[in-house]
């Protein structure tokens, strides 16, 4: 394994700018991992056998990303002043429009389609002059929470092969954790970074929403959806979401504020005394029955951590997060009814012919959308079409809209005597493919979600680190912090400061811990496994 691709993405800066390595080596190097491990470079009777590898990426994009750092190496030997992250490469997760690569939402209503603009995102990286190296798989209109209801395949946890890598955006987060790309972008409705980046052992952000752009992001549910970084380091994290941040026009819920010092404010929290008088809340109710005993292990360590560092830890209470997953399911949901109603087989995408009876525009739609749309994304447009629907909206719409007030409340009381709040990002560790994608229950799955999903309807921003390995299974937890919205800045401080602090507990990053992949894959039953 080439060593550039173990370096963080500031590290990668620092050795592009003094000229010790190229952009075309960082980025050829990257693609070589993608080869080796995404199931590219698998030879003919492995591939017949089903032996795809992570599966992290639908599109590799590796002519252009060479093209773009021979560019920024050009410009650079020339003496030109470039972005700070000019030539570190990046993975975009495939719900981000972009010219001249496809954007399918991982689903077969959107296979092949081309986008004839980039969103606003993609426009920013570009400018920052960052190789895009290709598009990352996630659950179908990032409608999950394991990355299994994607059209095109499974992902797998580097971790271990037969896990899930959290979702909507697995993709995202395994590209980084298994070190394919430096940086990668996801979205996050209701923990679609976070909860990956918690099982797969890497950072997920989700900005206070309206701080990232959405213009060019494939809409899932438009007041909860947030565009944010995948990294491997807090750091890391801060670099790029200042990249891509700030007030953007053609977006009509972007803040209209400047990004914010979370670069000054990373480094500030991993220096020494970076934490001291910070006060925290512990969510009485996100910390205790229902979650794995060695996800509370790892998560009273690091709150041992922070007190030692210097933070006062205290408790509170958010009473409506017990009702948040009913009414975030109610919300998404009707959202998702209205923004999917475009897939019509008429203006763009699949279009599939009823195979009998008269050719009428409606049957059109029907059997288009009947055979574009996969069984999670039919489950939701099912649920939110009815919460929608007349004599109902009030009774559950409505109610849940109720509900999501009361959450914000919450958050801003306990944000009156805390700078920031913490709980384990997910109740479990990764679970098995296939354990609860098929079972008769969906709730199964949707409680997974528990701690990430309030913080989106209360659109109030929250970051997750890695906090260690489970007793367990020896799999990735993780911890997230909340900080009050417009105040992402906090996050970083505090992650960083943690972050520092295992790293000298652990003497490395917890990314050292994991295992070999391309021996993992070598070795793994693909046969016998979803």
């Amino acid at each position: 394994m080439s060593e550039l691709i173990k370096l963080s993405a500031a590290e990668l800066a620092e050795k592009l700018k003094s000229g010790e390595v190229s952009s075309v080596e960082v980025t050829q190097a990257h693609l070589d991992r993608i080869e080796a491990t995404d199931g590219a470079a698998l030879d003919e009777s492995n591939r017949a056998a089903g032996k795809a590898g992570l599966n992290a990426f639908l599109h590799i994009n590796a002519e252009e990303a060479l093209e773009v750092a021979a560019a920024v190496d050009k410009d650079r030997a020339a003496g030109e002043t470039l972005p700070e992250l000019a030539g570190v490469p990046i993975a975009l997760k495939d719900l981000i429009v972009t010219k001249g690569q496809p954007t399918t939402a991982a689903s077969k209503i959107l296979e092949g389609w081309m986008s004839p603009y980039d969103g606003t995102v993609t426009q920013k990286v570009r400018a920052a002059r960052m190789p895009i190296l290709g598009k990352t798989n996630l659950d179908e209109f990032a409608m999950g929470s394991s990355t299994e209801h994607s059209a095109f395949g499974v992902t797998r946890n580097p971790w271990a092969l037969d896990r899930i890598p959290g979702g909507s955006g697995g993709g995202s987060a395994v590209a980084v954790a298994a070190f394919q790309a430096p940086l990668a972008l996801g979205t996050d409705t209701g923990g679609s970074i976070r909860q990956p980046a918690a099982v797969t052992g890497s950072v997920g952000v989700k900005p206070t929403y309206g701080g990232i752009s959405r213009y060019g992001v494939i809409a899932m549910a438009s007041s909860l959806d947030q565009v944010g970084p995948c990294t491997r380091t807090v750091l890391d994290a801060a670099l790029l979401h200042e990249v891509v941040g700030g007030h953007d026009p053609k977006d009509s819920t972007s803040l209209n504020e400047p990004v914010g010092p979370l670069v000054e404010q990373a480094r500030a929290g991993a220096a020494e005394g970076g934490l001291k008088g910070l006060r925290i809340g512990v969510i009485k109710e996100l910390s205790g029955e229902g979650f794995q005993a060695g996800v509370l292990s790892r998560f009273q360590e690091s709150l041992d951590l922070l007190e030692q560092a210097g933070a006062e830890i205290v408790e509170v209470s958010l009473p409506s997060v017990k009702e948040a997953i009913g009414a975030y399911y109610l919300i998404m949901s009707s959202e998702v009814s209205s923004n999917l109603a475009k897939y019509d087989g008429v203006r763009f995408g699949l279009r599939e012919l009823p195979k009998e009876g008269p050719m009428t525009i409606e049957r059109v739609m029907a059997a288009s959308r009947a055979a574009g749309f996969g069984t999670e994304a039919k489950r939701r447009i099912i649920l939110g079409t009815y919460a929608l629907s007349a004599g109902y909206y009030d009774a559950y719409y409505g109610s849940a809209q109720k509900v999501r007030t009361l959450i914000q409340r919450d958050y801003a009381k306990a944000f009156e005597t805390c700078d920031v709040l913490v709980s384990p990002t997910a109740p479990t560790t990764a679970f098995k493919l296939g354990e609860k994608n098929e079972s008769a229950d969906p709730m199964a799955m949707y409680l997974g979600d528990i701690a990430t999903v309030p913080t989106n309807l209360a659109g109030v921003p929250s970051i997750s680190l890695p906090a260690g390995l489970a007793d367990e299974d020896g799999l990735p937890v993780g911890i997230q912090f909340t900080a009050p919205a417009h105040e992402d800045a906090r996050l970083y401080r505090v992650g960083a400061g943690l972050e520092a602090a295992l790293n000298t507990k652990w003497g490395a990053p917890l990314w050292a811990q994991m295992p070999e992949t391309e021996s993992l894959i070598r070795d793994f039953d693909f046969g016998g496994a979803k």
